[in-house]
Order: C-alpha cells, then structure tokens, then sequence
C-alpha cells in the first residue's frame, strides 16, 4: 500500500520511534549505556514524554548506531568519538586506519588491518592481563 512503513521483525514500522529498550536491544548495548551517551553525545537527544521516557527517531538510531560503531567497533575513546562526529570523519570503514610500517614508523597506503583482527586481538590482550 502506498503511504505505509513495512513492518520489521518486531512489528514496527521502519520509521517508528523506538523506545530506550528496543535500541539497546538492536545495537546490543544496556539502556545505560544509551543514557551515558546522551551525556556524552550532545547530538543524541532523544525525545522524552511523560514520565521521561525515551523515544528515538530514525536519525538518532542512526547516531546511536554510529557511536556504537565508532566505540565498540573501531575502539575509539569517548572524547576521540565526540571528535569524530563533530568533524564529520566519523564514516563506517571496513578497515582500520593504516598502521606505520615497522622499521622507520613512515605510515604505508594499504596496510590496513581488519576491524576483526583488531577486535580479536584486544579480546586476547584483555584476557592475558587479567
């Protein structure tokens, strides 16, 4: 039909808002988090109705997923997040920044390591420090 959303998985339609709950559970985060964010991230404003419940519009899961994507993803700090976002360098890369060569710490076009090693490999040093 012309004029209606097509439901997702949970019944919504794609450009429903979403409660806190309902975006902590689709980027995998506690509802904390999300308020953490908020406090942090003076983009995310989600609306709030009475009894200050949160309501997220399409751009702010948009954002919310970004700075997900930017913290849990490519390891960004908070503060170096809020930069990125600020200054519009804060596209979704398939890889990592490249890294300096070994040797004369000159930095090399193409050497960049994927997201997963890097994930993979922050899991094992978190692991051996403990």
């Amino acid at each position: 039909m012309v004029g209606f959303d097509v439901p997702d998985d949970n019944g919504k339609a794609s450009g429903a808002m979403l409660a806190i709950g309902e975006l902590a559970d689709r980027i995998g985060v506690p509802t904390h988090v999300l308020r953490y964010w908020e406090t942090r991230f003076p983009q995310l404003k989600p609306l709030q109705r009475s009894g200050r419940r949160r309501y997220y519009r399409a751009e702010d899961v948009a954002l919310a997923e970004r700075i997900h994507h930017l913290l849990h993803v490519q390891g960004f700090t908070v503060e170096g997040a809020r930069k990125a976002l600020s200054d519009g360098s804060a596209k979704v890369a398939v890889t990592a920044p490249t890294v300096p060569a070994t040797g004369n710490g000159a930095a090399r076009e193409g050497t960049g390591v994927p997201v997963e090693a890097l994930v993979a490999l922050r899991a094992r040093l978190a692991a051996a420090l403990r």
